[in-house]
């Protein structure tokens, strides 16, 4: 005997296969490494910003040389506030101190030198003509402008001046002065002496001619 389905039940199996089936929602897809970089990276772009780091201080500055420093006082304008040109009166007040005079202060020419020094060797300022002209030293411990110092050799002070011009020491034949000379209206020169093992043994500063002068005043 062949059976029959309900009629009811017939009709719901036409209409299941008339329905199209619905597609599986898609998968999402797996993230790249590339895209696993930038999102980090837009993560790290996001970070709130720490405190700005105070900068770091900057080294003190050098403090200037004492104006009683006598090793920087030479230049080749003068001495400290002691300018070259100037007068004797002018030399003595900018020195600050006493000056006492090495022979007699009514000669046109004769030299100045601090209370504390024994003899011209140490420091001494040319007076000549009531005008302050030229300072000297014979002792290692005042530096002439540029560095020089009695002492140094030869090649020393070419480092330092390498324009030095040379001429014959009028006394000693192996001995030499090496000299250089400023330009200007009032050209200043620096003259140091060098013996004949090629030290020098003193220097000075000093308007022209009076720098020149290789006897003091003469």
């Amino acid at each position: 005997m062949k059976s029959t389905l309900p009629l009811s039940l017939a009709v719901t199996l036409a209409l299941c296969a008339c329905k199209p089936a619905e597609p599986p929602a898609a998968a999402a897809p797996a993230a790249t490494p590339a895209q696993d970089s930038a999102t980090v990276d837009t993560a790290a772009s996001v970070t709130t910003p720490s405190e700005p780091t105070a900068s770091p201080a900057l080294p003190a500055t050098t403090a200037p040389a004492s104006a009683n420093d006598p090793s920087q006082q030479a230049s080749l304008s003068g001495y400290g506030d002691m300018k070259l040109g100037s007068s004797s009166s002018e030399a003595k007040q900018a020195w600050g101190g006493e000056l006492k005079a090495l022979g007699a202060e009514s000669e046109p020419c004769h030299y100045l030198v601090p209370k504390w020094a024994k003899d011209g060797k140490a420091l001494a300022f040319m007076i000549e003509q009531d005008k302050f002209v030229r300072y000297e030293t014979s002792l290692d411990k005042e530096a002439a402008p540029g560095g020089g110092k009695v002492g140094m050799d030869e090649a020393q002070l070419k480092q330092l001046y390498p324009n030095l011009q040379s001429t014959p020491h009028k006394y000693d034949p192996n001995g030499r002065y090496l000299s250089s000379t400023t330009d200007g209206a009032s050209p200043t020169k620096l003259i140091f002496e060098v013996d004949g093992k090629g030290k020098v043994t003193e220097w000075r500063v000093g308007l022209l001619p009076q720098a020149d002068y290789v006897e003091g005043c003469s």
